[in-house]
């Protein structure tokens, strides 16, 4: 069906309603114009009756007012309670002048709320419109006074941010069945407008006729592929993309904004490598990245773990002179810290500063722990003593960075004495991690009274031992040469049913060849789980301390239960056996 709208200077009543059913009043033709009661002319009469009958001709009805779109149109409900107006502006009279009471505008479905597969590209000439009834059903073609499209397409504007779908898109339809043109700004508002508020193939037949008719934009590309991609995923997003892409006169159109874009919906799906990919290609287009798109690029490639990638990104963005926010800068100084690249994450980290920003715990934290693996434990204590000027405290990461820091330097004895400085003035901030680097330190020096004094204070402050602390105290007892300790620590781990690992095994089993106890190292054979690495370590031991018999003995049993001897075991194996 089809109503008129117009240009006209009425203020009364709404666009848009649909008349009577004709019928045979007062004429035979069937129309329902008729003078108004107080005496208009008969060749008024015929006037209307012969545009009635012309706009009847293509199976369309007329509003009898025409009234002009409105503002409360625009701004109001679309359905709404109205009634019905003479062709001049003044109320309809039927008989005596009584006015029609009034009657709501019959609800019907919009241009595009049929099923989608009922449906095909909308038609751009009005010799179309009968095929766009069957189309879309009731959709309301209007009759428009108005013939500026500027002004037109402002209206058009208008209804498309306020979400109204029905209203822009029979204005839409109206404009294109009276061969008026809407503006690229209109057009995306309603294509932006068919994204929020309507199913996808809306939307997609939108673009198909921006595309024919030459009026596609970087932003309607943009508006279609978020849509395309929230629905169908990334991969149809791409496809599309590709296809953009391939067509010569889409490529002048596509700018930066749309390759944001896509890189924005790879990288929400982790797709780095097609994130990467897209990089290059904005280079080959010879389109220089904004600061969006480096944004962008390093936030993606740090979340996949692409650190590499993150800095390379980073300092493509530093080379064009863009200023990284400080959420890049954070990023970065991460990806530099895992990487080992603690200089650049130092000269990060002074850009940060010269620029007014303040840093936070956790990036000091960062930096303190990317100098302390270098082993620039001075620069990790500068980074410290800043910290403490700034403000903050520092906690249980940025002591486990200075210990940390220490111990890589070789400074062991100055990371007990830290640890000792912890203990005393923040004892509330140890944890397993603080203690197990100064065990670390107590195994490299051979202090293995002191492992044992950190054990004890371990389990007297209820922390829960694991064997990477029995490990350590172990190794200590075995630079220290003291292998009975070590059985002893050994037991210890078994009783408080903690369950020893190979690393365990390794360094008791050393501990106690150096020291002669032969029958221990049995035992312990005993206990174990067939392991090739326990079984070569100890004929390893037994040859350089000359027991070639109890050697001879662990060797067959060894090669009895299927386990394979190294190279070494084998060469030992020989030697002994050719110099007896």
């Amino acid at each position: 069906m089809a109503t008129v709208w117009s240009g006209c200077s009425t203020s009364c009543g709404s666009f848009g309603h649909e008349l009577p059913p004709r019928g045979k009043r007062g004429g035979g033709d069937g129309t329902r114009f008729r003078p108004r009661s107080g005496g208009r002319s008969r060749g008024d009469a015929r006037q209307a009756q012969a545009l009635s009958a012309a706009v009847v001709t293509v199976g369309a009805y007329v509003c009898r007012a025409a009234p002009c779109l409105l503002d409360s149109e625009v701004d109001g409900k679309e359905d709404v309670d109205v009634g019905f107006w003479g062709v001049d502006g003044e109320p309809y009279a039927d008989g005596g002048g009584k006015r029609r009471g009034p009657r709501r505008r019959p609800t019907r479905p919009t241009v595009f709320q049929k099923e989608v597969g009922a449906r095909s590209t909308p038609p751009a000439m009005a010799s179309e419109s009968p095929d766009r009834k069957s189309e879309h059903g009731a959709s309301r073609l209007h009759f428009l006074e108005e013939r500026d499209e500027e002004t037109l397409s402002r209206r058009l504007i208008k209804l498309s941010q306020n979400n109204k779908v029905r209203s822009a898109t029979e204005l839409f339809d109206s404009m294109r069945a009276s061969r008026l043109q809407p503006s690229a700004h209109a057009c995306n508002s309603l294509l932006a407008c068919y994204v929020r508020r309507s199913p996808l193939a809306d939307a997609m037949r939108m673009f198909d006729f921006m595309k024919a008719k030459g009026m596609a934009t970087g932003h309607t590309y943009t508006l279609i592929l978020k849509a395309v991609a929230s629905n169908q995923g990334y991969v149809s997003a791409l496809e599309i993309f590709s296809k953009i892409e391939e067509e010569e006169d889409s490529k002048k159109i596509i700018d930066v904004i749309v390759y944001n874009t896509m890189i924005s919906v790879c990288g929400r799906a982790k797709e780095w490598m097609l994130v990467e990919r897209l990089w290059r290609r904005l280079e080959e287009n010879s389109l220089s990245g904004t600061l969006l798109t480096y944004d962008l690029l390093v936030s993606i490639f740090v979340q996949c773990g692409q650190s590499e990638l993150a800095i390379a990104a980073y300092q493509e963005m530093l080379q064009k002179g863009l200023d990284p926010s400080e959420d890049i800068m954070k990023a970065i100084i991460a990806s530099c810290t895992k990487e080992g690249k603690w200089e650049f994450a130092l000269s990060t980290f002074s850009r940060m500063l010269s620029a007014g920003m303040k840093p936070s715990l956790i990036l000091f934290n960062s930096i303190i722990n990317s100098v302390g693996k270098a082993g620039q434990d001075e620069l990790a204590f500068r980074m410290y003593h800043l910290l403490k000027k700034s403000g903050l405290k520092p906690d249980q990461y940025t002591w486990s960075a200075l210990l940390s820091g220490l111990y890589r330097s070789g400074r062991c004895w100055d990371c007990l004495e830290l640890f000792q400085g912890i203990k005393a003035k923040h004892p509330t901030l140890l944890n397993n991690h603080l203690y197990n680097i100064a065990l670390m330190s107590c195994e490299k020096l051979g202090q293995w009274e002191h492992g044992l004094q950190l054990l004890w204070m371990m389990e007297k402050s209820g922390l829960e031992i694991s064997v990477v602390s029995y490990n350590h105290v172990i190794g200590a007892c075995e630079v220290a040469s003291k292998p009975k300790v070590a059985i002893k620590v050994y037991q210890r781990m078994i009783n408080q049913r903690c369950l020893p690992d190979t690393f365990t095994h390794l360094s008791v089993i050393r501990a106690c060849i150096w020291g002669s106890l032969w029958i221990e190292v049995e035992d312990i054979l005993e206990e174990v789980a067939p392991d090739s690495s326990i079984y070569n370590a100890v004929i390893h031991g037994l040859c350089l301390r000359g027991k070639i018999g109890l050697a001879n003995r662990v060797y067959a049993k060894m090669r009895s239960i299927g386990l394979i001897p190294d190279g070494k075991t084998r060469a030992f194996m020989l030697q002994y056996i050719a110099t007896d």
